[in-house]
C-alpha cells in the first residue's frame, strides 16, 4: 500500500496538465489580438509573460506581419492647389496649377486643343471630364508624370487632339501677377494679357476662371485635379486626369 502510494504522489503531477502557464498562454494571446483589432497601424509589441514559450511568441509575431500586410492597403495622397483655367475668347484653354495664389511660377502649365467656346459648351451640360492620356513608353516610364511633353486629350470621352506642356514664360507670369488676389472667381482680363507661346491676336479678351482643386495622386502613373465648387448647390463638376497607359 505504502508503495502504491508512492507511485501516486510520483506521477501525478505528471499526468496532471499545469493550469497557471495555459492562463497566462490565453491571456497574453487575447491581449495581442485585441490590440491588433484596434488599430493595424500602431505597432505590434505583444509582451509574453515568463512562462509563454518561445515558439508560442514567434507565431503570434508572424500572424500579426502577415494580417497588418495585408489589411493595410497604401492610400493615395491628396493635396489643395489653385487652379485657374483660361483663355482668348476666340484661342483655345490653358491649364495652369499652382502650389498657392502667390506662386508665380505653376508647377504645371498646359496647353489644351479645346476651344474655350467650345469648353464653356461643356460646362454647360454640368459634368466636364479631361483625361490626358500618354503611352508608356521606355523613355517616358522612369519620368514625372507632370513632365510627360506631350498628351493624348479626351473630353467626356471624345478625343480632342493633343495637350501640351509648357513653362510660363514671362507674360503668363504677369497674369498670374494680376490674379494673385483672387482664390475663386471667374472674369475676363483686357486685350493685352498674353498667354505665352499662343498664335491668336494678342488683342482678344482672356477669359478665366479660377478655384480650389483637391490634387489627388494615385500612383507613379495617374494624378487628377478635382475642382472643388464653392457653391454646395451647383451641380458642375470639372475634374483633370493625368494618366499613363499600357498601350
Amino acid at each position: 500500500m505504502t508503495k502504491i502510494d508512492s507511485l501516486r504522489r510520483f506521477l501525478l503531477p505528471c499526468i496532471s496538465t499545469p493550469t497557471n502557464p495555459t492562463t497566462v498562454s490565453t491571456t497574453s494571446t487575447g491581449a495581442s489580438k485585441k490590440r491588433l483589432s484596434t488599430s493595424l497601424r500602431d505597432d505590434i509589441d505583444v509582451q509574453d509573460s515568463a512562462s509563454s514559450s518561445a515558439s508560442s511568441s514567434e507565431a503570434t509575431s508572424a500572424v500579426d506581419y502577415s494580417i497588418s500586410a495585408v489589411t493595410v492597403p497604401q492610400r493615395p495622397s491628396k493635396t489643395m492647389v489653385i487652379g485657374t483655367i483660361f483663355g482668348r475668347r476666340k484661342g483655345h484653354v490653358w491649364f495652369c496649377v499652382q502650389h498657392d495664389r502667390l506662386s508665380v511660377k505653376p508647377i504645371l502649365l498646359l496647353e489644351l486643343s479645346i476651344a474655350t467656346s467650345q469648353l464653356v459648351h461643356e460646362m454647360g451640360s454640368g459634368l466636364v471630364r479631361v483625361a490626358l492620356e500618354c503611352p508608356t513608353r521606355p523613355e517616358l516610364k522612369s519620368c514625372l508624370l507632370r513632365s510627360v511633353p506631350v498628351w493624348t486629350m479626351f473630353c467626356n470621352g471624345r478625343k480632342l487632339g493633343f495637350a501640351v506642356r509648357r513653362s510660363a514664360n514671362e507674360e503668363t507670369r504677369m497674369m498670374l501677377k494680376r490674379l494673385e488676389s483672387m482664390t475663386v472667381g471667374a472674369g475676363v482680363l483686357p486685350s493685352g494679357s498674353g498667354l505665352g507661346g499662343s498664335d491668336e491676336s494678342d488683342t482678344d479678351e482672356v477669359m478665366y476662371m479660377r478655384a480650389n482643386y483637391e490634387h489627388v495622386v494615385g500612383s507613379s502613373d495617374s494624378e487628377s485635379f478635382h475642382l472643388i465648387n464653392p457653391d454646395a448647390n451647383s451641380a458642375q463638376e470639372l475634374s483633370i486626369f493625368l494618366l499613363r497607359t499600357s498601350s
